[in-house]
């Protein structure tokens, strides 16, 4: 019976140092994770302009807010 709970009790260990490193990720990628979606705002901004749903300056006006 013992050995039955020291197993639990491992299983719980590790399943709560899972969730330690997990959010430890995530705080480590927190920062990058705001680059790419700026990135991705301005691109998609870019193709707009391309295909001349939007003029320069609407272009500019956007670019700038985005990079604020």
């Amino acid at each position: 019976m013992m050995m039955g709970g020291g197993i639990l009790s491992m299983l719980l260990w590790i399943i709560i140092l899972g969730f330690v490193i997990y959010g430890i990720v995530l705080l480590v990628m927190k920062p990058f994770e705001k680059d790419n979606q700026e990135d991705k705002s301005i691109l998609i901004l870019k193709e707009r302009y391309a295909r001349g749903e939007i003029d320069e300056q609407e272009f500019e006006e956007k670019k700038a807010k985005l990079k604020d």
